[in-house]
C-alpha cells in the first residue's frame, strides 16, 4: 500500500520509522508546505514523490493512504479533502481540536465510504494488546479503577506547538489524550458519566497541567494527569477486584505485568518503534473492506474528544475561533 505523509516534523519522522518496518507498506510520497522542504525530506529518506502542494498529492492515483502529521488545528481541513479524494486516512492524535470538528470529519469519511482512524498508536503495541486480552479473560476480576499519567517538561517557547494557543497547544490535547484514551479503552469506549477536573493555564494561555477524575458509572472510575511543564512517572495501572495490571511508561511501554490471582510479566519482542502496528491495522482493515477499526473506532474517538471538550469547558478554555 502506497502511503503519503503530510508534514515533515518530529512526529512524521518517528512515524516514518515505523511505516518503513510495516509489512506491505511503502512510504511513497511526502507533502510539505514548500517544494524545497519536500524535496529535501524525500531525498533524505529515499521517498519516491515529493509534493509542495497537498491537492497535487491527492490527485495522485497511486496514493492509497494518507498519514496526517501536521499540527492538530489543520487536521479537519486536510482530512476532509483526503476523504473527498477517496483516500484512507490515519490522522495523528488528537484527531482534531474539538468534537464539533470531529463530527464533521466522521460524516465526510462515512459519506465518501473511506477508511478513517485516529492515530492512537499505543492501542496497537503488544503490551496494550496483551492488557486487553487479560481484561477480556477476567484475570483481574471486575475492573474498578484506572490511574495513568503522561507528563513531560518541555522548555518554554511561546512560538512552539506545545505552548502556542493558535496551534492548539496545551497539555490536555497533546498529552492528556493518551491517559484518557487508555481509560476509555478499559471502560468500553463510553463517555464518562461525570467529569471533575483541575487545570493550570500558563502565561501563553494554554493548559500546562491538567488532572481529571472520570466516572464511568458505579465503581468504575479513572484518575488521569497530563503536563507539558512537569516531569512525572508516566506509568499506568488498571485495578480490578482480584488483581491489577501495570504498564510501565505506558505511552512507550515495552512490557506489561499482571498481579493478583495470576502473576505474569509480559516482555514481547517489539518490532521497530511501535508506530508500525497502527499502520498494519489500517492496511488490515482496508484489505478487509472495513471503514474503521474495531480497536480504535470513530465513535470512541468522538467520546474521547467530547471528554476533553468538557474538561476545557470547566475552565472556560477555548482555542481561537471556537464557538462559545
Amino acid at each position: 500500500m502506497n502511503w503519503a505523509l503530510v508534514g515533515t516534523g518530529g512526529i512524521t519522522n518517528r512515524f516514518l520509522i515505523g511505516l518503513s518496518e510495516a509489512a506491505g507498506a511503502k512510504p511513497y510520497a511526502i507533502v510539505s508546505r514548500t517544494q524545497e522542504n519536500a524535496d529535501y525530506f524525500a531525498a533524505k529518506y529515499g521517498i519516491e514523490k515529493a509534493y509542495g502542494d497537498y491537492e497535487a498529492m491527492l490527485n495522485d492515483d497511486a496514493v492509497d493512504a494518507v498519514y496526517i502529521g501536521t499540527p492538530h488545528v489543520t487536521h479537519k481541513d486536510l482530512g476532509i479533502k483526503a476523504f473527498k479524494a477517496k483516500k484512507a486516512v490515519l490522522c495523528e492524535k488528537p484527531v482534531c481540536i474539538n468534537a464539533a470538528e470531529l463530527t464533521e470529519m466522521i460524516a465526510e469519511a462515512r459519506a465518501n465510504k473511506v477508511f478513517f482512524m485516529e492515530a492512537m498508536w499505543t492501542r496497537f503495541v503488544p503490551p496494550l494488546v496483551k492488557a486487553r486480552e487479560w481484561l477480556r479473560e477476567g484475570l483481574i476480576g471486575e475492573v474498578k479503577m484506572v490511574q495513568a499519567n503522561f507528563c513531560f517538561s518541555a522548555p518554554m517557547n511561546k512560538e512552539s506547538r506545545l505552548y502556542n494557543i493558535e496551534l492548539g497547544g496545551g497539555a490536555l490535547l497533546d498529552a492528556g489524550v493518551y491517559p484518557i484514551s487508555l481509560a476509555s479503552m478499559v471502560f468500553g469506549g463510553n463517555m464518562p458519566e461525570k467529569i471533575t477536573s483541575l487545570m493550570y493555564l500558563g502565561e501563553t494561555g494554554v493548559d500546562e497541567e491538567v488532572s481529571a477524575l472520570l466516572s464511568y458509572g458505579g465503581p468504575h472510575m479513572a484518575q488521569v494527569n497530563a503536563a507539558i511543564s512537569a516531569a512525572c512517572i508516566n506509568d499506568a495501572w488498571i485495578y480490578g477486584a482480584q488483581g491489577h495490571i501495570h504498564l510501565p511508561n505506558f505511552v512507550f511501554s515495552h512490557s506489561a505485568a499482571l498481579s493478583g490471582r495470576y502473576t505474569y510479566n509480559y516482555e514481547p519482542d517489539f518490532v521497530s518503534n511501535g508506530y508500525n502496528y497502527e499502520v498494519e491495522e489500517l492496511m488490515h482493515c482496508v484489505n478487509e473492506g472495513r471503514l474503521e477499526s474495531d480497536v480504535m473506532s470513530l465513535d470512541e474517538s468522538l467520546n474521547i474528544m467530547r471528554t476533553m471538550d468538557e474538561i476545557r469547558s470547566q475552565w472556560d478554555f477555548r482555542y481561537p475561533g471556537e464557538e462559545v
